[in-house]
C-alpha cells in the first residue's frame, strides 16, 4: 500500500472536526434551515391497513386558513398497503394550520381485509397483501455439496429455530427536506446518506437537468441505511414547494418514523447442522423467512435492504442447502440497515454453532476455532479469549450456581467496506492553508475529520490549516454513505488530490518537496490565485473484507427474566486506522445498536387494527446508558491493507454473542430477539399461556 510507513498524523487519535459547532449548537441541521417565507408541511396518511382509495377530496384543506397548497400522493384510484401509506400532503404558515388542515380531508376508502403478523400471512386463506400476486414467494434455494450425506456422516446433529422481531431505524434526526424553487432551479436541504442521489432522485422525479439540482446536507443525525433515497416525502415537499412558490419545510414526526421509512425485517431460521466426532462441521440446513413489508417481491429474503441472509456465514460447510422467502405483509417496507441481512444471520448461525459444540462437548471458542477459515478472525478469537479470561469464565451451560446465574458467548463477523468511487478536491493559498472539498455527507462518523488528517498527512501541515467542505451537490461527487464505504471512498480520493497538489505546488515553485518545512515557502511562489487540483479514488489505497469477534457476559436473573449485560469485548481487523479516536466511536455505536437488537427492540404490531403500538420512544425500549455494560475495544491496525469500513461489521455478532452468554448462563436457548424478561421464563417453563412459537408452525413449500 502507498500510505506513507512513517505517519505523523494518520492513525493519532483526533477531536472531530465538527466537535465545536455540535456541542455548541451551532451546527446546522436540515430543521434549521429556515429561509424567510417558508412553509411547513405534513402528510395525510392511510388509517386503514388496507383500503381501496376511491377517491381524495382536497378542497375544504386548500381553503383552510394558512393553507398554500395541498396535493394526492398519487392521482386516481389506488390501493393503501399499510396503515400510515402516504396519501396527500398540504403546506402551510404554521404547524397548527397544516394540522387542522389534514383533517379537513376527505377519502372515499373501501377498507379491505389486511394481515400484519409473517406466519398469519403464510397461511392459506390470509388476506391478499399484493394485488397481483400471493404473499408468500417463492424460496430461493441454494445448495452446495451433498447435503443428506453429510448429515449421515454426522456423528452429532443440533437442530433449532431462531427468530427477531422487525427493528426500526429510529434515527435521531427524523427524515426530512427543506426544499425551495427558483424559476427552474430547485434548492434542496435534506437528511440523507446520499447527497447525489436526492439530487438524481429530484432531478428524475420532475424530468429536470441535474445541473439544476442542488442539494446540501451540512450536518445529518443518523441514517443507518433508512436515508439512501429521495423518499415518498421528499417528491411531497418538492411538489408543495413548487406549487406553493415558496419554500416548504417537511420533516417526519417521531410517530410517522415508525410507519414509513423502514427497519430491519424480521427473520424466522430453521436450522441443523451436523459435525464429526473431531468437532468438523459436515452439513448445513436451513429455511428461512422473512417480511419486507408489503412489497415481498423485493429482495430481502429474511435478510434486509435488498441482501438475503449469508449462509453458511463465515464458517466453511462442505454442504449446504438453504430455502430462503419472502412473506408481505400489510406494513411499511424494509430498508437497508446497518448490515443488511448479516445479524439476522449471525444470530441463526451463531446460536445453532453454541447448540452444536454444547452436544459434542466441545468449548464454544475452540469449535469455532475448527471451523473458522479466516486466519484474521483466528488471531482475533486468541487475543479476545485471553483478554476476556475465556478459559477462568466459562463454564458448563447451566452450571452457575444460584438464582441469579452468570453466562459467556462469544460470535464472529465479516463484512465487506472496501471504496471504488469517489472524488475531491484540494485548493493550496499562497498562505499555506488548504481547503479539500468533496461531495460526501457525513452520518456524524468523522468525515470532516478524516478528510482533514489525509491531507495534513500528505502534504506534511498542521491539521488545523486545513478545512473541509463536504455536503453539497456541487462539490466534487461521491456515493451514498452505505456498506461501510464512506471512508474508503473518500480517503483515497484526497490521498490523490493532495499528490497532484504538491506535484503542480512543485512545478510551481521549483521546489522538488514543496511539503512539511518548505511548505509555506512553496506556497508564497504560487502567485495571487490558489492552486486547485482533482482527485479520484484509485485502487490500491483501500481494500475490503474485515474480521472481527466479540465476547459477551451476563447475569440472568431466573425468578424475574431480567438479563443484565455485565461486558462486552470487541476485537476488530480494521485495516488502515485513520482516526482511532472516531474508529472507536463507530465500534461502539455498533455493539450499542446490537445490545438493542438483542435484548429490547421491537417493533409490536395490532393485529385487529395494522397499527404499530409502539411508536415513540417511550414505548419502543432502547438501550440507555444505565443498560450500559463495561465495553472493551482492540483495534487492529493494518495499515498495509489500506482503509476499510467499520461501521457496519461491528454490529453483526453482538446480538449473536450475548444469545449465547444468555443460554451458557441457563443451560436452555432463548431462540427469539430480543431476550426479554417473559421469554426468559418461558424458556426456564415458569410461566405459560404465551401464544404458540412460530416453530410449531410449518413454513410453506
Amino acid at each position: 500500500m502507498p500510505w506513507p510507513k512513517e505517519r505523523k498524523y494518520l492513525g493519532k487519535p483526533m477531536p472531530r472536526v465538527d466537535a465545536p459547532d455540535k456541542v455548541t449548537g451551532a451546527a446546522k441541521y436540515t430543521t434549521d434551515v429556515l429561509p424567510a417565507g417558508m412553509l411547513f408541511a405534513g402528510i395525510f396518511r392511510s388509517s386503514w391497513p388496507a383500503a381501496k382509495i376511491n377517491s381524495i377530496d382536497l378542497a375544504a384543506a386548500r381553503a383552510a386558513p394558512g393553507i398554500r397548497a395541498a396535493v394526492v400522493a398519487r392521482e386516481g384510484p389506488r390501493r393503501a398497503r399499510y396503515y400510515g401509506e402516504e396519501l396527500a400532503a398540504v403546506a402551510g404558515v404554521s404547524r397548527q394550520a397544516v394540522e387542522d388542515a389534514l383533517r379537513l380531508i376527505k377519502v372515499d376508502a373501501t377498507p379491505l381485509p389486511f394481515v400484519v403478523d409473517e406466519m398469519d400471512a403464510i397461511q392459506a386463506g390470509a388476506p391478499q397483501v399484493i394485488e397481483d400476486g400471493p404473499n408468500f414467494t417463492r424460496p430461493a434455494a441454494r445448495e452446495t455439496g451433498n447435503v443428506s450425506e453429510g448429515f449421515s456422516r454426522s456423528a452429532s446433529v443440533a437442530s433449532g429455530a431462531y427468530s427477531a422481531a422487525v427493528e426500526l431505524h429510529h434515527c435521531l434526526e427524523p427524515h426530512g427536506n427543506m426544499i425551495a424553487w427558483e424559476g427552474d432551479q430547485v434548492n434542496a436541504w435534506a437528511s440523507t446518506q446520499g447527497v447525489f442521489s436526492v439530487r438524481d432522485g429530484l432531478a428524475e422525479s420532475f424530468g429536470i437537468p441535474q445541473n439544476k439540482v442542488r442539494v446540501i446536507c451540512d450536518h445529518m443525525g443518523g441514517g443507518f441505511g433508512s436515508k439512501l433515497g429521495f423518499g415518498v416525502e421528499g417528491a411531497l415537499c418538492a411538489r408543495l414547494a413548487k406549487a406553493a412558490g415558496a419554500p416548504v419545510q417537511l420533516m417526519l414526526t417521531r410517530f410517522e418514523e415508525s410507519l414509513c421509512v423502514g427497519n430491519r425485517p424480521s427473520t424466522f431460521q430453521k436450522i441443523r447442522l451436523g459435525a464429526d466426532k473431531d468437532g468438523r462441521l459436515l452439513a448445513f440446513d436451513m429455511d428461512a423467512l422473512g417480511s419486507p413489508g408489503f412489497a415481498a417481491g423485493v429482495s430481502t429474503a429474511a435478510g434486509g435492504g435488498g441482501a438475503d441472509i449469508p449462509s453458511p456465514f463465515i464458517y466453511k460447510v462442505p454442504s449446504a442447502r438453504v430455502r430462503q422467502a419472502n412473506v408481505a405483509v400489510n406494513a411499511g417496507s424494509a430498508r437497508a440497515m446497518r448490515a443488511p441481512g448479516h445479524p439476522q444471520a449471525s444470530f441463526g448461525m451463531e446460536s445453532i454453532m453454541d447448540d452444536l459444540a454444547a452436544k459434542l462437548g466441545i468449548d464454544p471458542v475452540e469449535f469455532r476455532l475448527r471451523n473458522d477459515p479466516m486466519e484474521i478472525r483466528q488471531r482475533e478469537y486468541g487475543i479476545g479469549a485471553e483478554k476476556f479470561g475465556w478459559k477462568e469464565k466459562y463454564r458448563k451451560p447451566g452450571s452457575s450456581p444460584g438464582p441469579v446465574k452468570t453466562g459467556i458467548g462469544c460470535a464472529g463477523a465479516t463484512w465487506g467496506g472496501g471504496g471504488g468511487r469517489g472524488q475531491a478536491e484540494v485548493q493550496v493559498n499562497p498562505d499555506g492553508t488548504v481547503e479539500v472539498r468533496c461531495g460526501t455527507q457525513d452520518l456524524g462518523t468523522g468525515s470532516r475529520t478524516v478528510a482533514r488528517l489525509v491531507a495534513a498527512e500528505m502534504l506534511q501541515v498542521e491539521p488545523s490549516g486545513v478545512a473541509v467542505r463536504i455536503g453539497d451537490s456541487l462539490l466534487p461527487p461521491n456515493g451514498s454513505s452505505g456498506g461501510s464505504t464512506t471512508t474508503a471512498n473518500i480517503g483515497p480520493a484526497v490521498f490523490n488530490a493532495c499528490e497532484n497538489a504538491v506535484a503542480e505546488l512543485a512545478r510551481l515553485s521549483g521546489i522538488a518537496e514543496p511539503r512539511g518545512g518548505r511548505w509555506l515557502e512553496a506556497c508564497r511562489k504560487i502567485g495571487v490565485n490558489p492552486l486547485t487540483a482533482s482527485g479520484r479514488w484509485q485502487p490500491g489505497l483501500s481494500s475490503q473484507g474485515v474480521g472481527g469477534v466479540q465476547f459477551a457476559e451476563v447475569d440472568v436473573d431466573t425468578e424475574t427474566g431480567f438479563v443484565k449485560l455485565r461486558r462486552i469485548l470487541c476485537v476488530q481487523d480494521c485495516g488502515l486506522i485513520v482516526n482511532p479516536l472516531t474508529c472507536r466511536s463507530q465500534v461502539y455505536g455498533g455493539i450499542i445498536m446490537g445490545i438493542g437488537y438483542a435484548l429490547y427492540e421491537q417493533r409490536v404490531m395490532d393485529r385487529t387494527s395494522g397499527v404499530v403500538l409502539n411508536p415513540n420512544f417511550e414505548t419502543y425500549k432502547l438501550p440507555g446508558p444505565a443498560d450500559m455494560p463495561d465495553i472493551d475495544v482492540i483495534l487492529l491496525d493494518m495499515p498495509e491493507r489500506g482503509i476499510i469500513g467499520i461501521g457496519e461489521p461491528v454490529t453483526i455478532p453482538t446480538a449473536s454473542a450475548i444469545a449465547n452468554a444468555v443460554a451458557n448462563a441457563l443451560g436452555v436457548r432463548v431462540s427469539d430477539l430480543p431476550i426479554t424478561p417473559d421469554r426468559v421464563l418461558a424458556a426456564l417453563g415458569l410461566v405459560s399461556g404465551l401464544r404458540p412459537s412460530w416453530a410449531e408452525r410449518p413454513i410453506p413449500a
